[in-house]
């Protein structure tokens, strides 16, 4: 299967997890296409200032790995300093966030599987 960019609207969520602003998240996997093992898989973008709120999880874990821009990332109670090419992994029971501290957008593809799948 083929989906094209222009077949992939991006979905804004304000104040995601609590954060300050909006993100633009464009799926790159439907709910049905991970067959149980996950839940998200999608390139998120983030204007300068804006954040993504600390968050817990349970029975999941993350990945970002940063496509463009410059963030503070909350890594258990520790704010790191990443930029394009880094990536970043919470396990399940860690938290983290997200806030980008740069000029430009900041855009990450997320990852997140289940851990008991």
């Amino acid at each position: 299967m083929i989906r094209h960019k222009a077949q992939i609207p991006p979905v804004i969520r304000e104040q995601f997890w609590g954060g300050e602003g909006s993100m633009a998240s464009v799926p790159l996997l439907a709910d049905d296409e991970f067959h149980g093992k996950g839940r998200v898989f999608a390139v998120n973008s983030l204007k300068p200032g804006h954040s993504i709120g600390v968050h817990t999880h349970k029975g999941d874990f993350e990945v970002y790995y940063i496509l463009k821009g410059e963030g503070l990332y909350h890594d258990n109670g520790v704010d790191v300093r990443v930029k394009a090419g880094d990536v970043t992994y919470t396990w399940d029971g860690q938290c983290h966030g997200m806030i980008n501290v740069g000029a430009e957008d900041l855009e990450m593809i997320a990852l997140v599987l289940f851990t008991n799948a």
